[in-house]
């Protein structure tokens, strides 16, 4: 396998080296009580399968320990992942990734292409709408990624019956929020966008941001034609997005616990979420 096919391998699995480089800084331990009998790693990897396979928590495979037994239960992998989640370490080893990317030079901040995608709620729960658009009951998200297909910001998540349009100005504040906290530049970044985003208060809180938006013009959005010069448009940075972005979307969908939303709880359905998008940023070294 070359090297352009390898580095598009999304890791399901992490082995102990890159544990301990990318996930454990980031992962809280308990103070109290004897030290866990697993380890943190495998821990972290059982949560992962559930992730990758898509699978109930009862039915998850365990392996057996020297008597036959299952080595942990599922109820303390579940309770592992959620004191992770409302201790912000899934966030955190986001940003670690992205810190990496950084740091090894592997981002590509000329353009940065954003978008949204919806996801379908079959067991109801927190922050769902539905979408007459799509014609489903679900929630969407906000998230951008750079030319390479690395996602650099914590995405914004809504219901789905929420216009894109304004969540957009929600979403850029955490990109600028990301870029200060790992040191990086975007002065003079174009900012491609799909048309349902064009507005004066969006192209407005790019420029704000020292950014450069690059969204077609959608006539839906005037009574009148504009008066004056047309917007600044680049069609081929445009037509980048079905190879970044919907690309990020697709990968996503490696993971089948996102393809459809079972979590009741939104903040569990955003971390596993967070996940993912860590593992495709990781591809570069796992």
């Amino acid at each position: 396998m070359d090297g352009k096919h390898r580095w598009q391998a999304i890791p399901v699995r992490l082995s102990l080296a890159q544990f301990e480089e990318f996930v454990l800084p980031h992962l809280i331990r308990g103070r109290r009580g004897p030290p866990p009998q697993l380890s943190l790693h495998r821990i972290f990897n059982y949560v992962l399968q559930v992730l990758y396979m898509g699978c109930q928590w009862k039915a998850l495979p365990i392996d057996k320990d020297c008597l036959g037994r299952p080595e942990i239960h599922h109820t303390r992998i579940y309770r592992a992942m959620r004191r992770w989640q409302a201790a912000g370490c899934m966030d955190a080893i986001f940003a670690g990734s992205v810190g990496k990317l950084h740091k090894d030079q592997l981002l590509d901040l000329t353009v940065i292409h954003g978008d949204g995608t919806t996801t379908a709620a079959k067991k109801g729960g927190d922050n769902l709408g539905y979408s007459g658009h799509k014609h489903l009951k679900g929630d969407k998200v906000v998230a951008f990624c750079d030319r390479d297909c690395n996602v650099i910001a914590p995405f914004v998540a809504a219901a789905g019956n929420r216009n894109e349009s304004p969540l957009l100005r929600d979403a850029l504040p955490r990109l600028s929020q990301m870029a200060r906290a790992i040191g990086m530049n975007l002065k003079g970044a174009r900012v491609s966008l799909d048309g349902v985003y064009d507005c004066r208060a969006n192209r407005k809180a790019i420029f704000n941001r020292g950014m450069v938006p690059n969204i077609p013009e959608n006539p839906r959005g005037r009574k009148r034609a504009k008066r004056g010069r047309k917007q600044s448009f680049d069609p081929a940075i445009f037509e980048e997005r079905f190879r970044t972005i919907e690309r990020v979307f697709a990968w996503e969908d490696k993971f089948r616990r996102l393809l459809l939303r079972f979590e009741r709880l939104g903040a569990v359905h955003y971390a596993f979420k967070t996940l993912a998008y860590t593992m495709i940023n990781l591809r570069h070294y796992c």
